[in-house]
């Protein structure tokens, strides 16, 4: 959550400093350019560090074969977007388009000589090291993109910071892990089937995540997607800034209690507990505040966001279980029915949204997309507990309590007319917020006192408290 947290500031800070320096079509260029770049780059994926994560005994040759496809992937990204790239400035009428993806089109192939070694932190449990390997050459790169801006006011500064980040990480993924690579194929059977569903997984989840807003740009026209994206980003910051990060560790705990033969079951019910007790008044809060919150942060001409909040914010809430789950079961590599499940919600997704957003524009995209997600995100807990032999009846006394606590939030507010409100002001806004999160924490005090403080979320989280403070 660190890293997650130092790169968001970095990168606050960076857009904030460089768009007093470069002009407004730049930034463009750059958006256009990555955005290209980036899905193909997640066609491609083919997840060999999870891989590495999740072998019991990786040898010396799992690891090799492991650089090399990494190698093989990051080339075949850059002779991809390098032969398009001109075609793409064409297609987008600006020249300026084909040198910037020229150059992007060489990050991928530069990712592929990280030191493969550099894996072992998350499977040691060392995020230590690993924030310090994405964090620090981020820092670098920003300096070096604010120096180059200064001196050239152009895009060029953004392709300098890039540049110094991707070289610069490479490098101390070789200095802080004595691991040297070879290029080697001896175990491409061990990594063959994970690597082949990887992709296929992340091939359906580039169609579920675009469909809404290629739905929406089709069927409406481009300030309803902007609205839509402003709405969902701000509704998807507790899956992106806690469970995401989460998840990420998860992963390692739970490829470590395979190997181990430890239960999973029980460390799922636990990091879901814990999880739900931070994510779920974030998810009811961000519904609740939407307009004040909208208005804020974006001014009045934003008002149609709201909608979109609201109801992406209560379904995203849903995420903290589905995505452990999804975690949990790549971990065991039961990928062929993630696989399955990805395209069911896909398929979903882009019927209700076909059905919907004609008729309800923005609030049937968003009803659409709430209902895709809260189905998905079911079946895939529902495939976690059943494949592990965990009760329902388990997981619903993990997660009772805040459940509850955020149910009376929610009723608190919107009864005294704080939650759900058109009112736009900063003082409706920080009612809320306090009010919102004495209730919530009340209420949950109150109910873990009531069943006599047993050991469970609130005691993890008392404890990771005191370890912080400490």
């Amino acid at each position: 959550m660190a890293w997650r947290l130092g790169m968001r500031v970095l990168g606050l800070v960076s857009t904030l400093v460089l768009v007093r320096l470069i002009a407004p079509a730049d930034f463009g260029i750059i958006a256009l350019a990555t955005g290209f770049m980036q899905t193909i780059d997640g066609m491609l994926t083919l997840g060999t560090e999870e891989a590495v994560i999740r072998e019991a005994t990786p040898g010396q040759a799992f690891y090799d074969t492991a650089f090399t496809l990494n190698l093989l992937r990051g080339l075949s990204v850059t002779i991809l977007v390098a032969a398009l790239a001109w075609p793409a400035a064409g297609f987008f009428a600006d020249p300026r388009l084909g040198p910037v993806l020229l150059f992007v089109a060489c990050l991928p192939v530069l990712d592929g000589f990280a030191n493969i070694g550099a894996v072992d932190f998350r499977r040691d449990f060392a995020f230590h090291k690993e924030f310090a390997i994405m964090v620090l050459p981020k820092l670098c790169g920003i300096v070096a993109a604010i120096g180059t801006a200064a001196v050239l006011h152009s895009y060029v500064a953004m392709l300098a910071g890039m540049g110094v980040n991707r070289v610069l990480r490479v490098v101390m993924s070789y200095v802080m892990h004595p691991y040297r690579p070879a290029l080697s194929l001896k175990a491409w059977r061990g990594l063959a089937g994970y690597s082949a569903w990887t992709w296929l997984l992340s091939l359906a989840i580039l169609v579920r995540d675009r469909s809404d807003s290629l739905l929406l740009g089709r069927l409406t026209n481009t300030a309803s997607v902007g609205f839509y994206s402003v709405g969902a980003e701000i509704a998807a910051l507790p899956t992106t800034e806690l469970i995401e990060p989460l998840g990420r560790a998860a992963f390692s705990g739970f490829a470590a209690g395979r190997q181990q033969q430890v239960d999973p079951g029980d460390i799922f019910l636990r990091l879901t507990g814990s999880a739900a007790l931070l994510t779920l008044p974030a998810g009811v809060g961000l519904s609740l505040v939407a307009a004040p919150l909208v208005a804020l942060a974006f001014g009045p001409g934003w008002a149609q966001a709201v909608p979109v909040l609201r109801i992406l914010s209560l379904s995203f809430t849903v995420m903290v279980f589905g995505h452990l789950g999804l975690h949990l079961l790549s971990a065991y590599a039961v990928l062929g029915r993630l696989v399955s499940l990805t395209l069911v919600g896909a398929g979903v997704r882009v019927a209700l949204l076909a059905l919907l957003i004609p008729v309800y524009g923005l609030t049937g995209a968003a009803a659409g997309a709430a209902i895709a997600v809260v189905l998905e995100q079911g079946l895939t807990v529902a495939t976690a507990l059943r494949r592990f032999h965990v009760g329902a009846g388990m997981l619903i006394r993990g997660i009772g309590r805040p459940v509850v606590a955020a149910a009376a939030m929610a009723a608190v507010l919107a009864g005294t007319g704080l939650g759900w409100t058109d009112d736009a002001g900063v003082l409706s806004l920080a009612a809320a917020t306090v009010t919102g999160a004495a209730v919530y924490a009340a209420v949950l005090l109150a109910l873990w006192s009531a069943a006599g403080c047993p050991a469970g979320a609130e005691t993890d989280l008392l404890t990771l408290v005191r370890r912080i403070v400490r």
